[in-house]
């Protein structure tokens, strides 16, 4: 027997814990200061009805799409796909699935690209830390490294059979 459709919206409700994600995103919605960003970032991106076409995305959703890129490293391609993965993120965006376009991962990029050509990312970054340091939290970019450890042949294993001085090992 088929299981009845929810309206998405009393899924929602129903819905009983808070995802770690949806805990992040509410807590990155209070703290960033979407105000200051949208005002950097107006006077370069383009008007409705500019050069004909499409009408442009809403601003605050493409810089929303954005700064989740970066939360999660996200590709251009994975984050459109995300986008309709992820109630969570599509919220945080302002998406509402059915009602709003999300945005395909050309306009991503076009906005990325938008954001480069004009030094947007730096002075993003830069308000952003300034709203943090406001209220005494320091941000840092940084790279995160994973060191997995795999099975290889023994060093000896080479033409002269000596071992490579250069190469160290370690043991699971």
């Amino acid at each position: 027997m088929p299981k009845q459709p929810v309206f998405p919206g009393l899924r929602d409700v129903m819905k009983k814990k808070v995802t770690r994600r949806e805990q992040f995103l509410a807590e990155m919605d209070e703290v960033v200061p979407w105000g200051r960003m949208l005002a950097l970032i107006a006077p370069h991106y383009p008007k409705v009805g500019s050069k004909g076409g499409r009408p442009p995305m809403p601003l605050e959703m493409m810089l929303r799409v954005y700064f989740l890129q970066n939360w999660y490293a996200l590709s251009d391609p994975m984050a459109e796909e995300t986008l309709y993965d992820s109630d969570a993120m599509r919220r945080f965006a302002g998406i509402e699935l059915g009602d709003d376009r999300i945005p395909d991962e050309t306009t991503i990029l076009n906005f990325r690209h938008l954001l480069e050509r004009h030094g947007l990312t730096e002075a993003i970054f830069a308000e952003v830390s300034a709203h943090l340091a406001d209220k005494g939290i320091t941000l840092r970019s940084g790279t995160l490294v994973d060191a997995t450890i795999i099975d290889a042949p023994s060093s000896t294993k080479n033409k002269a059979g000596a071992r490579d001085p250069e190469m160290s090992s370690t043991k699971k």
